[in-house]
């Protein structure tokens, strides 16, 4: 059945959305491509479904006097045991111990093991946990499951879906939410960046964008979500007389945003509890968090003009009302947290610190050791690696790349004070370059750009939009060792097969033709493979005789391939190769038989 839907998830550390525009075969490709949002059905109260705009990424596991028995079934899911969504995050503020949070955090942390139950993290005895990758499937059925009772007549399992991810998930990470979204059902999944969703979403809402920037020009995405801080440059080029959009840097992992600062929020108002003679503990502290996040978005709101908020918390005794610790979140606070200590004004050649890494830790997220977003924004754009892109890049006379425009996205950009510390830190730097400075692109929904701008990607490789090119910056091959017969002192020689040509869009996959190789199957087998940048013009399928000069080699892999007789074998294959649109290289090895097996690593400049 042909697909007659393209839907955009934003998997979001503190919010999910899901938007989705309608496939017309017929339909005039220089038409909108008319992007929707959609209503998530969730519970707002026990027994209270009702219809948001997002689905706040909180999970709650209830006790057994939690909840009234049948009042937080779903309309379909009549046995429903835990509770996700906006009742999840307002029952997590009473009773923190039960709340999963952050779980897209914990998802992307490389030193736990990702599929075990950790969550929810420092829980008290008897909370049974899950893993981060079980927490963020339930998400991803939620949502599934919403559209199913939104859409009857068109299945979720039979649409095209694009979920997002941080730019600076790593290969396992975003391997894990592959995963995620297979248990959840989910069956035709692309996975797709954050910052290019988000700017997929200002071009979808700006149909004359091609007006408002011009070739040379340099735009640089700030993403602050609930977890992850993400930088992006997308350059404005020309090809075949029009412009056109090249994606040219991509930050580093930064693990900071709006957890962090509503932690330090947090500390503020337990320092001014502890001035007062009251201390809190930690599992009070979970919940003055989770408060804290409360208040700070309720102050933060344009419509607000409100001084401070009241914080409330449970104390350490047993009675509900004499048991509290009343507190205030100030505006002041926030004003100070984040000018200080996350948005400073600093020079652009001031680098983030380096924290002194004590023998033993605790186990936890590994945030970012300097909070100051300025300074990892000052190295993105001061560290960027000299590649064949980069003669897109506007620079000022120091080597710093110099943005004209620049997108925000993530729910803490919402906050006007957040914004204008960022552009007056980056206009600085501008001005000590003599460059002008930078323009805002305006106009997004923030809380709906990223899941706008992968359902507006769907329909554009339907033909109906603008892509954002991002060509493979080399060419890369893989070691094939030649069929000669064995002697002592020498190893067989090597030749070189290219399998991904120089520039290779993003998003794309070929069929190496013509060729067979034998694969080492149910044993331990080295890969081996190879660069390069001066060789543009080899194809797929090309086989470099004599590897010289020209090819520098990666570090090798090493790689059991599993058989269903577990027996060692060689297998006839033929490659296919993937280049995704997160930049992972997914070679795959074909068998006669239909058997596949797959090698994958990273291909994209990163900073």
């Amino acid at each position: 059945m042909e697909t007659r839907y393209v839907i955009g998830i934003d998997l979001g550390t503190t919010n999910s959305a899901l938007a989705y525009a309608e496939v017309k075969p017929d339909a005039d490709p220089f038409a909108p491509a008319n992007v929707q949002l959609l209503p998530i059905p969730q519970l707002e109260n026990p027994g209270e479904v009702r219809d948001e705009a997002l689905l706040p990424s909180f999970l709650y596991l209830p006790g057994p006097s939690d909840f009234p028995a049948g009042t937080i079934a779903l309309p379909w899911d009549a046995d429903r045991s835990y509770v996700v969504g906006r009742l999840a995050q307002k029952r997590g503020v009473e009773n923190a111990g039960r709340l999963v949070a952050s779980a897209k955090s914990w998802l992307s942390h490389s030193g736990v093991d990702r599929t075990a139950p950790l969550l929810p993290f420092r829980a008290p005895e008897g909370v049974e946990k899950i893993s981060p990758v079980e927490a963020s499937r339930r998400y991803l059925e939620h949502l599934r499951q919403a559209w199913d009772a939104k859409m009857p007549d068109a299945p979720f399992t039979e649409q095209q879906v694009l979920v997002t991810v941080p730019a600076s998930f790593d290969a396992v990470a975003r391997e894990l939410t592959l995963e995620s979204a297979k248990q959840a059902g989910y069956q035709n999944i692309t996975l797709l960046e954050e910052p290019q969703a988000a700017f997929y979403a200002w071009i979808e809402r700006h149909p004359d964008w091609r007006e408002r920037v011009h070739v040379g020009d340099l735009i640089l995405v700030v993403d602050i979500g609930g977890g992850t801080t993400d930088f992006t440059l997308i350059a404005v080029t020309e090809q075949s007389g029009e412009l056109a959009l090249n994606r040219v840097a991509v930050g580093d992992h930064i693990l900071l945003g709006g957890d962090n600062m509503d932690l330090a929020l947090a500390g503020v108002v337990a320092q001014r509890l502890a001035e007062k003679g009251t201390r809190i503990d930690s599992r009070q502290h979970l919940a003055l968090w989770a408060n804290c996040r409360v208040a700070k978005e309720k102050l933060l709101d344009p419509a607000s003009d409100a001084k401070e908020q009241p914080v409330t918390i449970l104390g350490k005794g047993t009675g509900l009302v004499g048991g509290t610790i009343k507190a205030k979140l100030l505006r002041s606070d926030i004003e100070q947290v984040f000018g200080e200590g996350f948005l400073p004004a600093v020079p652009s050649h001031e680098m983030p610190a380096h924290q002194r890494r004590v023998g033993l830790q605790e186990l936890g997220l590994p945030y970012a050791a300097d909070p100051a977003i300025t300074r990892h924004m000052a190295r993105f754009l001061r560290q960027q690696s000299a590649t064949s892109e980069q003669a897109a890049v506007r620079r000022g006379p120091s080597g710093i790349a110099c943005p004209t425009h620049i997108l925000f996205n993530g729910g803490v950009l919402n906050a006007g004070l957040v914004r204008e510390r960022i552009l007056a830190s980056l206009n600085s730097w501008l001005g000590e370059e003599g460059m002008p400075e930078v323009q805002s692109l305006s106009g997004e929904d923030l809380m709906h750009a990223v899941s706008r701008g992968a359902a507006y990607y769907g329909m554009a490789r339907h033909g109906r939009g603008v892509r954002i090119r991002g060509g493979v910056p080399r060419t890369y091959y893989v070691a094939v060792e030649s069929a000669m017969p064995s002697i002592p002192g020498f190893p067989a020689p090597l030749k070189a097969l290219a399998v991904v040509p120089f520039g290779l869009e993003e998003g794309t996959e070929i069929r190496i033709p013509g060729r067979e190789f034998g694969l080492v199957v149910g044993q331990a087998a080295e890969f081996r493979f190879f660069t390069s940048t001066a060789r543009k013009n080899d194809q797929p399928g090309d086989l470099i005789e004599d590897i010289g000069e020209e090819l520098d080699e990666l570090s090798p892999m090493e790689v059991s391939f599993s058989t269903a007789e577990n027996s060692s074998e060689v297998v006839p294959v033929s490659f296919e190769t993937v280049v995704t649109e997160t930049g992972v290289l997914q070679l795959w090895c074909v068998a006669r038989d239909g058997r596949r097996w797959k090698l994958e690593f990273n291909v994209r400049e990163r900073v």
